[in-house]
Protein backbone atom coordinates (compact mmCIF):
# COMPACT_ATOMS: atom_id res chain seq x y z
CA UNK A 1 0.00 0.00 0.00
CA UNK A 2 1.95 2.98 -1.09
CA UNK A 3 1.75 6.00 1.09
CA UNK A 4 1.18 9.19 -0.41
CA UNK A 5 0.99 12.91 1.12
CA UNK A 6 -1.70 15.22 -0.37
CA UNK A 7 -1.34 18.82 0.86
CA UNK A 8 -4.31 20.98 0.94
CA UNK A 9 -6.28 18.12 1.49
CA UNK A 10 -9.24 19.99 3.08
CA UNK A 11 -9.35 22.25 -0.37
CA UNK A 12 -11.40 21.68 -3.52
CA UNK A 13 -8.81 19.15 -5.31
CA UNK A 14 -7.30 17.88 -2.72
CA UNK A 15 -10.66 16.89 -1.30
CA UNK A 16 -11.71 15.11 -4.51
CA UNK A 17 -8.45 13.46 -5.27
CA UNK A 18 -7.91 11.80 -1.88
CA UNK A 19 -11.13 10.22 -2.13
CA UNK A 20 -10.12 8.85 -5.48
CA UNK A 21 -6.47 7.62 -4.25
CA UNK A 22 -8.51 5.86 -1.31
CA UNK A 23 -10.82 4.09 -3.37
CA UNK A 24 -7.87 2.98 -5.53
CA UNK A 25 -6.36 1.76 -2.48
CA UNK A 26 -3.65 4.23 -1.27
CA UNK A 27 -2.84 4.64 2.02
CA UNK A 28 -3.21 8.92 1.83
CA UNK A 29 -1.97 10.82 4.96
CA UNK A 30 -3.78 14.88 4.01
CA UNK A 31 -2.73 17.86 5.60
CA UNK A 32 -3.86 21.18 5.54
CA UNK A 33 -4.08 24.56 7.86
CA UNK A 34 -7.81 24.99 7.30
CA UNK A 35 -6.92 29.01 6.43
CA UNK A 36 -9.66 31.57 6.62
CA UNK A 37 -9.24 32.51 3.02
CA UNK A 38 -12.74 31.58 2.65
CA UNK A 39 -15.47 29.46 5.15
CA UNK A 40 -13.94 26.95 6.73
CA UNK A 41 -16.81 24.91 7.59
CA UNK A 42 -16.67 24.49 3.61
CA UNK A 43 -12.85 22.83 4.37
CA UNK A 44 -14.44 21.03 7.15
CA UNK A 45 -17.44 19.55 5.15
CA UNK A 46 -15.08 18.15 3.19
CA UNK A 47 -13.11 16.34 5.57
CA UNK A 48 -16.05 14.78 6.51
CA UNK A 49 -16.07 12.95 3.45
CA UNK A 50 -12.56 10.94 3.87
CA UNK A 51 -11.89 11.55 7.65
CA UNK A 52 -13.40 7.77 8.66
CA UNK A 53 -11.30 5.35 6.19
CA UNK A 54 -9.23 3.85 7.68
CA UNK A 55 -6.38 3.94 5.22
CA UNK A 56 -6.59 8.12 5.61
CA UNK A 57 -5.09 10.53 8.78
CA UNK A 58 -5.24 14.11 8.95
CA UNK A 59 -2.57 16.53 10.22
CA UNK A 60 -3.28 20.41 10.46
CA UNK A 61 0.14 21.45 9.10
CA UNK A 62 1.22 24.72 7.47
CA UNK A 63 3.50 24.17 4.85
CA UNK A 64 5.36 27.05 5.76
CA UNK A 65 6.01 25.77 9.16
CA UNK A 66 9.45 23.99 8.33
CA UNK A 67 9.86 22.10 11.73
CA UNK A 68 6.22 20.55 11.24
CA UNK A 69 7.33 19.69 8.01
CA UNK A 70 10.26 17.80 8.59
CA UNK A 71 8.42 15.80 11.63
CA UNK A 72 5.92 14.86 9.26
CA UNK A 73 8.21 13.76 6.61
CA UNK A 74 10.15 11.94 9.52
CA UNK A 75 7.42 10.14 10.73
CA UNK A 76 5.08 9.19 7.86
CA UNK A 77 8.08 8.77 5.07
CA UNK A 78 5.64 9.08 2.05
CA UNK A 79 6.69 7.44 -1.07
CA UNK A 80 4.76 10.00 -3.18
CA UNK A 81 4.10 13.83 -2.60
CA UNK A 82 0.88 15.23 -4.30
CA UNK A 83 1.88 19.49 -3.53
CA UNK A 84 -2.01 21.35 -4.19
CA UNK A 85 -1.73 23.63 -0.84
CA UNK A 86 -1.04 26.99 -2.15
CA UNK A 87 -2.45 30.53 -1.80
CA UNK A 88 -4.62 30.62 -4.50
CA UNK A 89 -6.61 33.63 -6.31
CA UNK A 90 -5.15 35.86 -8.78
CA UNK A 91 -7.08 39.30 -7.55
CA UNK A 92 -6.47 38.61 -3.84
CA UNK A 93 -2.18 38.65 -4.33
CA UNK A 94 -2.95 42.16 -5.37
CA UNK A 95 -4.30 42.43 -1.56
CA UNK A 96 -2.08 40.20 0.12
CA UNK A 97 1.36 39.19 -1.25
CA UNK A 98 3.07 38.00 1.63
CA UNK A 99 0.47 35.41 1.84
CA UNK A 100 1.81 34.14 -1.72
CA UNK A 101 5.55 34.01 -0.66
CA UNK A 102 4.68 32.25 2.14
CA UNK A 103 2.71 29.48 1.37
CA UNK A 104 3.92 28.99 -2.28
CA UNK A 105 7.22 29.50 -1.95
CA UNK A 106 8.46 28.94 1.69
CA UNK A 107 5.65 26.58 1.38
CA UNK A 108 7.16 24.46 -1.45
CA UNK A 109 11.22 24.56 -0.39
CA UNK A 110 9.95 22.52 2.76
CA UNK A 111 8.21 20.22 0.18
CA UNK A 112 11.32 19.98 -1.73
CA UNK A 113 13.29 19.53 1.31
CA UNK A 114 11.42 16.86 2.33
CA UNK A 115 11.20 15.21 -0.84
CA UNK A 116 14.78 15.27 -1.28
CA UNK A 117 15.60 13.93 2.37
CA UNK A 118 13.13 11.05 2.14
CA UNK A 119 13.94 9.60 -1.28
CA UNK A 120 10.43 10.87 -2.83
CA UNK A 121 9.74 8.43 -5.72
CA UNK A 122 7.92 11.01 -7.39
CA UNK A 123 6.68 14.77 -6.50
CA UNK A 124 3.33 15.80 -7.88
CA UNK A 125 2.49 19.40 -7.61
CA UNK A 126 -0.05 22.00 -8.59
CA UNK A 127 1.57 24.84 -11.11
CA UNK A 128 -1.42 26.76 -13.17
CA UNK A 129 -2.48 28.21 -16.62
CA UNK A 130 -1.38 31.67 -15.13
CA UNK A 131 1.83 31.09 -15.83
CA UNK A 132 1.06 31.87 -19.23
CA UNK A 133 0.68 35.32 -18.77
CA UNK A 134 1.34 37.78 -21.34
CA UNK A 135 1.24 34.60 -23.86
CA UNK A 136 -1.22 35.57 -26.88
CA UNK A 137 -0.56 32.33 -28.98
CA UNK A 138 -3.74 29.92 -27.85
CA UNK A 139 -3.75 27.15 -27.39
CA UNK A 140 -1.34 27.61 -24.52
CA UNK A 141 1.67 25.07 -24.71
CA UNK A 142 4.16 23.66 -22.51
CA UNK A 143 6.31 23.76 -24.51
CA UNK A 144 6.00 27.72 -24.70
CA UNK A 145 8.65 30.13 -22.89
CA UNK A 146 6.15 31.71 -19.80
CA UNK A 147 8.82 34.61 -18.69
CA UNK A 148 6.15 37.10 -18.29
CA UNK A 149 3.24 36.75 -15.06
CA UNK A 150 0.59 39.26 -14.46
CA UNK A 151 0.58 38.48 -11.34
CA UNK A 152 2.22 37.78 -8.32
CA UNK A 153 0.70 34.76 -7.67
CA UNK A 154 1.43 33.48 -11.23
CA UNK A 155 4.96 34.51 -10.42
CA UNK A 156 5.06 31.93 -7.36
CA UNK A 157 3.82 29.29 -9.25
CA UNK A 158 6.55 29.96 -12.28
CA UNK A 159 8.86 29.86 -9.27
CA UNK A 160 7.47 26.23 -8.15
CA UNK A 161 8.43 25.08 -11.20
CA UNK A 162 12.07 26.14 -12.06
CA UNK A 163 12.32 25.21 -7.83
CA UNK A 164 11.68 21.87 -8.87
CA UNK A 165 13.80 21.73 -11.88
CA UNK A 166 16.71 22.90 -9.38
CA UNK A 167 16.02 19.74 -6.74
CA UNK A 168 15.17 17.19 -10.00
CA UNK A 169 18.67 18.40 -11.67
CA UNK A 170 20.35 18.28 -8.15
CA UNK A 171 19.30 15.55 -6.71
CA UNK A 172 17.48 13.43 -9.14
CA UNK A 173 13.71 13.46 -7.74
CA UNK A 174 11.11 13.43 -10.44
CA UNK A 175 9.16 16.15 -10.17
CA UNK A 176 5.58 16.81 -12.36
CA UNK A 177 4.32 20.15 -12.59
CA UNK A 178 0.65 20.63 -13.47
CA UNK A 179 -0.47 23.56 -14.73
CA UNK A 180 -4.66 23.47 -14.46
CA UNK A 181 -6.83 25.20 -16.15
CA UNK A 182 -9.73 26.85 -14.40
CA UNK A 183 -11.03 24.07 -12.42
CA UNK A 184 -14.94 23.96 -11.52
CA UNK A 185 -17.36 21.34 -10.02
CA UNK A 186 -19.23 20.01 -6.86
CA UNK A 187 -17.57 21.41 -3.33
CA UNK A 188 -15.48 24.21 -5.67
CA UNK A 189 -14.41 27.48 -3.83
CA UNK A 190 -16.59 30.60 -2.56
CA UNK A 191 -14.32 32.97 -4.95
CA UNK A 192 -14.19 31.34 -7.73
CA UNK A 193 -16.82 32.41 -10.72
CA UNK A 194 -18.95 29.63 -11.05
CA UNK A 195 -20.01 29.63 -7.29
CA UNK A 196 -20.33 33.78 -6.76
CA UNK A 197 -22.61 33.92 -10.05
CA UNK A 198 -24.85 31.08 -9.22
CA UNK A 199 -24.85 32.34 -5.69
CA UNK A 200 -25.78 35.72 -6.65
CA UNK A 201 -28.40 34.53 -9.88
CA UNK A 202 -30.17 32.76 -7.04
CA UNK A 203 -30.27 35.46 -4.55
CA UNK A 204 -31.32 37.67 -7.33
CA UNK A 205 -28.20 39.97 -7.17
CA UNK A 206 -25.98 41.35 -10.13
CA UNK A 207 -23.19 39.47 -11.15
CA UNK A 208 -19.57 41.39 -12.19
CA UNK A 209 -18.74 40.63 -15.54
CA UNK A 210 -15.02 41.55 -16.43
CA UNK A 211 -13.91 42.61 -19.76
CA UNK A 212 -17.24 43.62 -20.74
CA UNK A 213 -18.01 39.81 -21.43
CA UNK A 214 -15.08 39.44 -24.20
CA UNK A 215 -13.64 36.42 -21.80
CA UNK A 216 -12.43 33.02 -23.14
CA UNK A 217 -12.02 29.94 -20.24
CA UNK A 218 -10.66 27.09 -20.92
CA UNK A 219 -13.02 24.92 -17.80
CA UNK A 220 -11.93 22.05 -16.68
CA UNK A 221 -14.48 19.85 -14.58
CA UNK A 222 -12.66 18.57 -11.74
CA UNK A 223 -12.95 14.98 -12.31
CA UNK A 224 -11.05 15.24 -14.98
CA UNK A 225 -8.73 16.83 -13.17
CA UNK A 226 -8.62 14.23 -10.61
CA UNK A 227 -8.64 11.28 -13.45
CA UNK A 228 -5.50 12.84 -14.88
CA UNK A 229 -3.44 12.88 -11.64
CA UNK A 230 -4.49 9.60 -10.77
CA UNK A 231 -3.44 8.12 -13.86
CA UNK A 232 0.02 9.98 -13.29
CA UNK A 233 0.84 8.93 -9.93
CA UNK A 234 2.68 5.80 -11.26
CA UNK A 235 4.15 7.54 -13.72
CA UNK A 236 7.26 9.77 -12.43
CA UNK A 237 8.95 12.15 -14.60
CA UNK A 238 12.17 10.94 -16.96
CA UNK A 239 14.56 12.77 -18.50
CA UNK A 240 14.37 13.64 -21.88
CA UNK A 241 16.42 12.28 -24.68
CA UNK A 242 15.75 14.98 -27.04
CA UNK A 243 16.38 17.56 -24.75
CA UNK A 244 18.98 20.16 -25.84
CA UNK A 245 20.73 23.46 -24.47
CA UNK A 246 21.11 24.78 -27.99
CA UNK A 247 17.06 24.74 -28.43
CA UNK A 248 16.06 24.23 -24.45
CA UNK A 249 12.16 22.64 -24.63
CA UNK A 250 10.38 24.45 -21.28
CA UNK A 251 7.84 21.65 -20.96
CA UNK A 252 11.04 19.19 -20.32
CA UNK A 253 14.43 18.55 -19.15
CA UNK A 254 17.80 16.56 -19.04
CA UNK A 255 16.43 15.96 -15.19
CA UNK A 256 13.21 13.75 -14.62
CA UNK A 257 11.30 17.11 -14.65
CA UNK A 258 7.99 17.22 -16.53
CA UNK A 259 5.15 19.75 -17.05
CA UNK A 260 1.75 19.14 -17.95
CA UNK A 261 -1.18 21.26 -18.81
CA UNK A 262 -4.45 20.08 -17.65
CA UNK A 263 -7.53 21.66 -19.41
CA UNK A 264 -10.53 20.63 -21.07
CA UNK A 265 -9.17 22.18 -24.91
CA UNK A 266 -11.89 23.76 -25.50
CA UNK A 267 -12.25 27.15 -24.49
CA UNK A 268 -15.82 28.61 -23.56
CA UNK A 269 -16.88 32.32 -23.89
CA UNK A 270 -17.99 33.57 -21.08
CA UNK A 271 -21.32 34.71 -21.70
CA UNK A 272 -21.70 31.04 -22.51
CA UNK A 273 -20.75 29.92 -19.26
CA UNK A 274 -23.19 32.78 -18.08
CA UNK A 275 -26.03 31.33 -20.06
CA UNK A 276 -25.31 27.50 -18.71
CA UNK A 277 -26.19 28.46 -15.34
CA UNK A 278 -28.99 30.91 -15.85
CA UNK A 279 -30.51 27.55 -17.89
CA UNK A 280 -30.03 25.43 -15.15
CA UNK A 281 -31.22 27.86 -12.42
CA UNK A 282 -34.37 29.18 -14.11
CA UNK A 283 -33.05 32.64 -13.51
CA UNK A 284 -31.89 35.54 -15.33
CA UNK A 285 -28.27 37.33 -13.92
CA UNK A 286 -28.68 40.87 -13.55
CA UNK A 287 -25.03 41.54 -15.55
CA UNK A 288 -22.62 44.59 -14.46
CA UNK A 289 -20.13 45.01 -17.07
CA UNK A 290 -16.44 45.83 -16.16
CA UNK A 291 -13.19 46.21 -17.43
CA UNK A 292 -10.65 43.58 -17.42
CA UNK A 293 -9.59 43.52 -13.84
CA UNK A 294 -5.31 43.68 -12.84
CA UNK A 295 -3.67 40.66 -13.71
CA UNK A 296 -6.02 38.89 -15.33
CA UNK A 297 -5.98 37.62 -19.57
CA UNK A 298 -8.91 37.66 -21.53
CA UNK A 299 -8.22 34.24 -22.60
CA UNK A 300 -7.31 31.01 -21.89
CA UNK A 301 -6.90 27.52 -24.00
CA UNK A 302 -4.73 23.88 -23.11
CA UNK A 303 -2.85 22.16 -25.66
CA UNK A 304 -2.64 19.02 -24.35
CA UNK A 305 -1.15 16.77 -26.21
CA UNK A 306 1.26 15.69 -23.96
CA UNK A 307 -1.18 14.97 -21.75
CA UNK A 308 -3.23 12.60 -24.09
CA UNK A 309 0.09 10.89 -25.53
CA UNK A 310 1.34 10.07 -21.65
CA UNK A 311 -1.65 9.13 -19.92
CA UNK A 312 -4.39 8.05 -22.48
CA UNK A 313 -6.96 10.23 -21.42
CA UNK A 314 -8.05 14.04 -22.16
CA UNK A 315 -10.35 16.31 -20.04
CA UNK A 316 -13.97 16.03 -21.50
CA UNK A 317 -16.69 17.52 -19.79
CA UNK A 318 -19.45 19.67 -21.35
CA UNK A 319 -19.68 22.67 -19.53
CA UNK A 320 -23.13 22.33 -19.26
CA UNK A 321 -23.22 18.50 -17.22
CA UNK A 322 -20.36 20.42 -15.35
CA UNK A 323 -21.91 23.21 -14.32
CA UNK A 324 -25.55 21.44 -13.77
CA UNK A 325 -23.52 19.17 -11.19
CA UNK A 326 -21.85 21.90 -9.46
CA UNK A 327 -25.46 23.74 -9.08
CA UNK A 328 -26.82 20.19 -7.72
CA UNK A 329 -24.68 20.30 -5.40
CA UNK A 330 -24.89 23.72 -4.34
CA UNK A 331 -28.86 23.96 -4.32
CA UNK A 332 -28.03 20.58 -1.66
CA UNK A 333 -25.37 21.59 0.48
CA UNK A 334 -26.85 25.23 1.23
CA UNK A 335 -30.81 23.89 1.13
CA UNK A 336 -31.20 26.71 -1.50
CA UNK A 337 -34.76 25.95 -3.72
CA UNK A 338 -34.50 27.33 -6.79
Amino acid sequence: MKRILVTGVAGFIGSHLSQRLLKEGYRVIGIDNLNDYYEVSLKEARLKLIQNHENFEFKKVALEDKKAMEELFSTYNPEVVINLAAQAGVRYSLENPHAYINANILGFTNILEGSRHHNIEHLIYASSSSVYGANTSLPFSVHDNVDHPMSLYAATKKANELMAHTYSQLYNIPTTGLRFFTVYGPWGRPDMALFMFTKNIIEGKAINVFNNGEMMRDFTFVDDIVESITRLVPKPAQPSPEWSGDSPDPGTSYAPYKIYNIGNNSPVNLMDFIEAIEEKVGKKAIKNYMPLQAGDVPATYADVEDLYRDIDFQPKTDIKEGVGKFIDWYVDYYGVKL
